[in-house]
């Protein structure tokens, strides 16, 4: 089994900052892409920003040139760098991450979440 731990969520305020972490532990023999969600009191969940295994990244509209996606191969954790924070960033922010366990598969795996508010 794969486990997501994430971390680095809380209260700012507007024009703050915070860093998000997401550590994957277990059978993993490859990770591929990592993610990370976000999801608002009464809307869908959406796509903030991805990291491919090279290192190729993409971002939402709504965050280019505030946030910036990272990750550690080494320790198999992936970052979420969100600067110039406004209160519509307030969410429930979830990493998602594929791996290639050592059957062969790729799985998709996704964190516990981690509460981010934003304060005007």
């Amino acid at each position: 089994q794969v486990q997501l731990v994430e971390s680095g969520g809380g209260l700012v305020q507007a024009g703050g900052s915070l860093r998000l972490s997401c550590a994957a532990s277990g059978s993993i023999f490859r990770i591929n892409t990592m993610r990370w969600y976000r999801q608002a009191p009464g809307k869908q969940r959406e796509l903030v920003a991805a990291i491919t295994s090279g290192g190729s990244t993409n971002y939402a509209d709504s965050v280019k040139g505030r946030f910036t996606i990272s990750r550690d191969n080494a320790k198999n954790t992936v970052y979420l760098q969100m600067n110039s924070l406004k209160p519509e960033d307030t969410a429930d922010y979830y990493c998602n991450v594929n791996v290639r366990r050592y059957n062969g598969n790729d799985y998709n795996y996704w964190g516990q979440g981690t509460q981010v508010t934003v304060s005007s």
